[in-house]
């Protein structure tokens, strides 16, 4: 996948979760591989991650029915505890994200630059239904 020069994409969600726990179940593998994926026809079978500055992490992404799989990975530029993490995907593109703290909700903001490959919305409506997978996720397990 070619980065591209178009402008960065940002997708974002309020959670009811304060932000230790919210930092917790998007860092830890265990949580990761129960809400990284876009649908219910899609899984993350496997996490793997290194959060500190020059360490590696690797999701596996496969639609359910065996039809297609990726490996999404990068390096991690940055990691300020229950601040932000910024990351380098393999291909070079750059991901930010913040985690703002608002008492007992927590606000999610990633800005992502996109890939050539796929139309700019198409590559935000899929980073969006991941967000919103790992808030129903995060509320859910709070619960």
């Amino acid at each position: 996948m070619e980065t591209s020069n178009q402008a960065k994409v940002t997708v974002e969600t309020v959670i009811q979760v304060p932000v230790a726990k919210v930092w917790s179940y998007w860092t830890e593998p265990d949580h990761i591989t129960k809400w990284n994926q876009p649908s219910e026809d899609w899984h993350a079978p496997k996490a793997v991650n290194d959060l500190q500055v020059g360490g590696e992490f690797l999701t596996r992404m496969e639609a359910k029915d065996g039809s297609m799989g990726f490996d999404f990975s990068g390096i991690y530029d940055e990691v300020k505890l229950h601040e932000s993490i910024s990351y380098t995907l393999g291909d070079g593109r750059k991901v930010d994200i913040t985690f703002v703290d608002q008492g007992d909700a927590t606000k999610v903001v990633e800005i992502f630059d996109p890939e050539s490959t796929h139309p700019v919305e198409f590559q935000q409506a899929g980073w969006q239904a991941i967000m919103d997978s790992f808030k129903r996720y995060a509320e859910e397990s709070e619960r």
